[in-house]
């Protein structure tokens, strides 16, 4: 249920304690990773960006459902060489190792380290189904270390998202009931695992997407992070 107030405006909720966020779209531009793979194979860095984001998702979420874990890391790699024999491209180990590292060095979004840092009175939490050996490098090379209480990965507990034991492990480390969590996501996956286990949920709704028909609808639905300096 959106909060509104009688204005027509957000009506922020002062019970929030955490502001977790999820990485990867949210806080990292993911579709950037395209021109790197145009550099490398030209004329298909659309093609290969696409398919690999879209099956490293379906990759987690087939090996949660065969209990059959695997770092985020091992995950990317495998979705990377499935959409370059998608595309007919030979695989090359050398490619494949500049395209990993590239997603060590995601560009954020444009307003993202202001809005962190104007909320850097609050508990502000990471918390991703992103392995330690790529989520770790990837806030670090951001220059986002000091902006973050607590960075929670997933891999803690071998649990992916939207599983109700991935939040209930983030839960048990940030100490708190879980009506004091706002959650973030722009992936609407995301935000409906959240909103089902018991989060207050924020959409940061990039693509200007319909809400996911699965009667979890998010507290709060933003554009972009800028909707969240109404708790500043």
């Amino acid at each position: 249920m959106f909060a509104e107030s009688s204005k027509g405006g957000w009506r922020v909720d002062s019970s929030i304690k955490a502001f977790v966020f999820d990485v990867y779209g949210t806080l990292f531009d993911v579709t950037a990773i395209k021109r790197e793979c145009e550099e490398l194979y030209p004329g298909y860095g659309e093609k290969i960006s696409q398919t690999w984001r879209s099956k490293q998702v379906e990759y987690f979420m087939l090996r949660q459902l065969m209990s059959n874990y695997a770092t985020l890391y091992a995950i990317t790699h495998d979705a990377l060489k499935y959409a370059l024999n998608e595309n007919d491209l030979q695989p090359s180990k050398e490619n494949e190792q500049k395209l990993l590292a590239a997603y060590l060095h995601l560009p954020l979004y444009s307003e993202s380290k202001e809005v962190l840092t104007q909320l850097k009175d609050k508990n502000l939490v990471v918390f991703s189904n992103g392995s330690h050996d790529m989520l770790d490098p990837l806030v670090k090379n951001a220059g986002l270390e000091e902006l973050f209480d607590q960075v929670l990965s997933i891999d803690d507990v071998k649990e992916f998202k939207p599983t109700p034991a991935s939040y209930q492990y983030a839960l048990e480390q940030l100490g708190i009931e879980s009506h004091e969590v706002l959650f973030m996501s722009s992936n609407g996956w995301d935000v409906s695992g959240a909103k089902s286990f018991g989060f207050q949920t924020a959409w940061i709704n990039r693509k200007g997407m319909p809400v996911e028909e699965l009667d979890l609808e998010p507290d709060y639905v933003f554009d972009d992070l800028t909707g969240l300096l109404k708790w500043k």
